[in-house]
């Protein structure tokens, strides 16, 4: 078993606003899994808000965890650590479902809309971006919205949505050959100064050329399938 170690020293992002709270959400401190490094958030009294702060724990009650990569489908002490499973086909993406969905499935060609955290496991899980910080007028997270097998999209995050339900919540390890590849690939962040640190550590030329590619560019997304429109 490969074991890579990554330091947790990141603040907890703010409370999410969002309507829904997982019933199988995973404790703070998650264990992550991997084949190798070459595949590397104001209270209130209403029940919506309660449930918007639940859903927020639950994701994010510690920063970064701590991510242990093992290749092994056997788990020696299952209450111990949780496994992500490889996705068939994927190109090495990892999935670890926080809360399983009871909806449709999406197929290629499906108008999906998400909600996302993205993190960037080589800044130490830096957050670069994320849907509930993307407000309408009236103060509401907007989701990500694309068509599931256009190519527009990174193609970690298609494999991801393709086999969730809608209402699931998932993480997902993405290693750099199913991340970005190039700086038009969405979701991009819209804010100018992450965008800026989020590619120039991933195509950053001396590191690349140096070996580091493998790892630069691993990323780290928690996804919710809000809603689907079949096409």
């Amino acid at each position: 078993m490969t074991v890579i170690q990554c330091s947790a020293a990141v603040q907890s992002p703010p409370l999410p606003h969002h309507p829904k709270s997982p019933s199988n959400a995973v404790s703070a401190t998650t264990l992550v899994s991997s084949s190798s490094s070459s595949s590397s958030s104001s209270s209130s009294s209403s029940p919506k808000t309660s449930r918007r702060a639940a859903l927020s724990l639950s994701l994010f009650s510690t920063a970064f965890p701590t991510l242990v990569f093992s290749s092994s489908a056997a788990s020696s002490s299952k209450s111990a650590a949780l496994e992500f499973s490889e996705l068939p086909n994927s190109g090495g993406v990892k999935v670890l479902d926080l809360r399983f969905g009871s909806g449709d499935v999406p197929r290629d060609g499906d108008q999906v809309a998400v909600h996302y955290y993205g993190r960037l496991a080589a800044k130490q899980g830096w957050r670069f971006d994320s849907t509930y910080d993307h407000k309408d007028e009236n103060g509401e997270p907007i989701p990500f919205v694309f068509f599931l097998g256009s190519g527009k999209v990174i193609s970690g995050i298609e494999a991801a949505v393709r086999s969730m339900k809608v209402g699931g919540i998932r993480r997902v390890v993405i290693p750099p050959s199913q991340g970005y590849q190039s700086t038009s690939q969405e979701p991009i962040p819209p804010n100018y100064f992450d965008r800026q640190r989020l590619f120039t550590t991933i195509f950053n030329p001396t590191r690349l050329a140096n070996g580091e590619g493998s790892t630069l560019g691993t990323l780290i997304f928690d996804i919710e399938l809000v809603s689907l429109r079949h096409q």
